[in-house]
């Protein structure tokens, strides 16, 4: 039995007052609520503010460097006169002047310059990571219009090309001008991202702006990256969520069982509230019992891990081993979850030149007419070592020679010095075929600036040797050929792209004679080689492995001579594919295949880049960590492998080295197999 308790009115009413104050004062929802609502909202709101200002940082700071460039002023051609405009206000047919160090505002198509031959030099570090300064320059009909700003402003002409694209490598389109159509390529464009650098000023014609630029259409949606600790935690509070509803339910459904059963006996002295039945009661007390034990659910972690991220972010800023001392350069951590991110690499792809080299080129070895130098022998043939203290071939002779140019094989330059045709014939192309530009910056002190290091390697070797390549216009390149100045006529370029993997040019001597000079891989030039060549080719290939197998990289040389009639009607036929708009590239393709065939083998060349300090015990550490590495290079397999050795990506104790040499998907995979 019980015994029912019996209150006066008045006690009662009391009682019921009291109550619903305290409802009131410490409860969000009065028939719930069996907490003060800030033992959950105030860690919640904590945690919450905590990220919030985080992520708030990160987008204030991208938001700033977004008004930062959007805010930048340039000087841009209206109603003929030069006004100081923003970046954002710059659009499509603007006439825009760029200065010296100065970034690229969008994509321009170069008009004129300061410098002769309306040349500019851009760095491109920002697009595709190389220093190297590369060098556009602009038609000679637009160059014309020089800095004038009356001929600028009444610049009429129309340009049609392509839609805006990603290939940074690649520009389509003609510039009609007096009724004359000219063909535009990427020779001729700046593009957004690039910097000014040598050039005083340049004047530019906007083509594509804003997010048309080509450094806008390679940047993809920034995704958010979550780490997988921020995963597990992620799971484990679902988890634990999940834990604590279904705990919630099964007391829940125990108090609806209960009210039924025994609660009923008590509504006589503790009546339920108006329109509460026991199906009620028990789903209000789901959410009590949510609020009372909610505290499982570990809210705190999260703002734990983040002070842990925090901590590790600096401890990256201060490992003194990550200290970079020649140029004061400590580790910065930008991101607190960069130790998470870092632990979670598997794999690393790397491309081989500049990133695991220095992409210094030096001049090595060469292979003329089957004749091999550059290696020193002693008197019973053994390769003797090169160090500091080896006698250097001295090139006083040639008073335009670079002094830090430096070879060893005395044998080349005597040959050379007795007018060997075919080492002549070799130095000569060297200097004729090539994207090189040179600056003279004092009286007889030349300067080369090259695209490519590899380039500017085999330019300066033929400097030394003799054959100085001096100047370029358009349509001219001059060489000093043995201190006698001679001037060809430069009549095609045959670029180089990662498909032809060659390089040619066609140009008339003073003699009248005409020749087509080519220089690239080895596997492709022989293919393209006359077939009385075959023996030299088998001497050049032996030369060629002995080079690839110290972890040289090799080129072959070769050339042809052209016939006048032929050339005149092959070359309106280029200049008809060079300014069409649909197909120009299979159309120049098959041109170019047309007339790089029956050459004649002249040689080959070995430059050497050398790998970076510490670049074998970085990889070794990598392999320690279980990180498998890829290295990219276009080097021949036995150079590769070389390289491979040298920086320890590949080691001597490893016994099943092997190589995929298949060249479609079914013999990749059976090989693999």
């Amino acid at each position: 039995g019980f015994i029912p308790l019996s209150f006066s009115t008045e006690e009662e009413r009391h009682l019921r007052a009291n109550e619903r104050q305290y409802d009131q004062l410490f409860f969000l929802i009065p028939q719930v609520s069996s907490l003060s609502w800030f033992t959950t909202a105030v860690p919640l709101l904590l945690v919450l503010a905590i990220t919030a200002v985080k992520d708030a940082s990160d987008d204030i700071n991208r938001h700033r460097s977004d008004n930062h460039v959007n805010n930048r002023r340039v000087d841009v051609l209206i109603n003929g006169e030069l006004r100081s405009e923003k970046w954002m206000n710059v659009q499509v047919g603007d006439i825009i002047k760029l200065e010296n160090n100065q970034f690229v505002t969008a994509d321009l198509l170069l008009l004129s310059s300061s410098e002769p031959l309306n040349l500019v030099y851009v760095e491109t570090a920002e697009l595709d990571g190389e220093t190297n300064l590369k060098v556009k320059q602009a038609l000679t009909v637009t160059g014309d219009l020089g800095d004038s700003i009356d001929a600028l402003a009444g610049f009429n002409g129309e340009v049609r090309c392509e839609a805006p694209n990603n290939r940074l490598d690649k520009f389509k389109g003609t510039l009609t001008l007096n009724e004359q159509a000219y063909a535009l390529d990427n020779d001729k464009v700046l593009l957004r991202g690039c910097t000014l650098r040598n050039t005083e000023w340049c004047f530019g014609l906007v083509i594509f702006g804003g997010p048309d630029t080509k450094l806008m259409q390679n940047s993809g949606r920034t995704r958010f990256k979550r780490t997988s600790i921020d995963h597990l935690m992620n799971v484990l509070v679902l988890c634990i969520f999940g834990f604590l509803v279904s705990m919630c339910s099964v007391l829940a459904i125990g108090n609806a069982i209960w009210e039924v059963k025994e609660g009923s006996v008590f509504t006589v002295f503790l009546p339920r509230e108006p329109g509460v039945d026991a199906p009620l009661s028990s789903f209000l007390s789901f959410w009590s019992y949510v609020i009372v034990l909610n505290t499982v659910v570990p809210i705190s972690l999260y703002v734990s891990v983040e002070f842990i991220r925090l901590g590790n972010s600096f401890f990256i800023d201060w490992d003194r081993k990550m200290y970079y001392s020649k140029s004061d350069t400590p580790a910065q951590a930008r991101t607190t979850t960069l130790n998470e991110e870092l632990g979670q690499i598997k794999y690393i792809f790397s491309d081989k030149t500049g990133t695991l080299t220095q992409n210094i080129m030096t001049f090595n070895r060469c292979s003329i007419n089957g004749k091999a130098y550059g290696e020193l022998l002693d008197f019973s043939g053994q390769r003797v070592e090169i160090t500091e203290k080896t006698e250097k071939v001295d090139f006083s002779w040639n008073r335009l020679a670079d002094p830090k140019f430096i070879f060893h094989d005395h044998m080349l330059a005597e040959t050379v010095k007795e007018g060997n045709p075919d080492a002549h014939s070799f130095f000569r192309l060297l200097a004729l075929c090539h994207t090189v530009m040179p600056e003279e910056k004092k009286d007889g002190e030349l300067f080369y600036q090259a695209q490519s290091p590899d380039e500017g390697a085999l330019v300066t070797a033929a400097r030394n040797f003799g054959f100085v390549f001096s100047s370029r216009t358009p349509e001219t390149i001059t060489v000093i050929e043995m201190g006698r100045q001679v001037i060809y006529e430069l009549l095609a370029v045959l670029d180089f792209n990662n498909v032809r993997k060659r390089m040619s040019v066609i140009v008339r001597g003073p003699d009248g004679r005409l020749t087509l000079y080519c220089k690239g891989a080895d596997t492709i030039i022989y293919e393209r080689l006359h077939p009385k060549c075959n023996k030299l080719m088998q001497v050049t290939t032996t030369h060629l492995n002995e080079y690839a197998g110290d972890g040289l990289r090799t080129l072959v040389l070769a050339y042809k001579d052209l016939d006048e009639d032929y050339l005149n009607e092959w070359k309106s036929r280029h200049h008809e594919a060079s300014t069409a708009m649909d197909e120009r590239e299979e159309r120049l393709d098959e041109l170019y295949e047309e007339i790089e065939k029956d050459m004649l083998l002249l040689g080959a060349t070995a430059v050497e880049d050398k790998l970076q300090d510490g670049v074998p015990q970085t990889i070794e550490q990598l392999a320690k960590a279980g990180i498998k590495i890829w290295v990219l290079t276009g080097d021949k397999q036995e150079t590769a492998e070389n390289i491979g050795y040298s920086c320890n990506m590949l080691r001597e104790e490893m016994q099943d080295v092997f190589i995929v040499s298949a060249n479609t998907a079914q013999g990749v995979k059976e090989e693999l197999q």
